[in-house]
């Protein structure tokens, strides 16, 4: 398993504070957390991602400002991959279903002809290639 896989429910709190920002002080994600723990503790935190390789940083006069090194779309689709392996054998169509059976997960008539497209280009690229 590589360093990226796993992320402390701390850490995944700052990821979803950092990505939205594009990037952060320690001051501004102890601000937007809630039941944030002590500034060292979320600068510690902070200093653990970018030692796997989830944050780079830059000095900005006296506090650095940290950013994430993959692009949130990027790293969604490998957290997605890493789920689906783990929970559903790698098999979209189980996680689809489990999502879909959950009483919560209300799809939209426009979600749903959304879906219904993305499924047809992908039988298109799949008879093309």
């Amino acid at each position: 398993m590589d360093k990226h896989s796993d992320l402390s429910r701390r850490e995944r709190q700052i990821m979803d504070i950092i990505f939205p920002l594009g990037q952060a002080t320690v001051s501004e994600v102890v601000d937007a957390m809630v039941d944030a723990p002590t500034r060292t503790s979320v600068r510690t935190l902070m200093g653990i991602l970018e030692d796997k390789g989830h944050l780079k940083h830059f000095k900005s006069g006296r506090e650095y400002v940290y950013r994430p090194t993959k692009a949130r779309k990027r790293a969604g689709r490998s957290a997605l991959q890493r789920v689906i392996s783990t929970f559903f054998d790698g098999s979209l169509e189980q996680a689809v279903a489990a999502h879909l059976s959950d009483p919560g997960a209300k799809l939209t008539e426009q979600q749903r002809r959304r879906l219904a497209d993305l499924i047809r280009q992908a039988k298109e690229q799949e008879k093309s290639s």
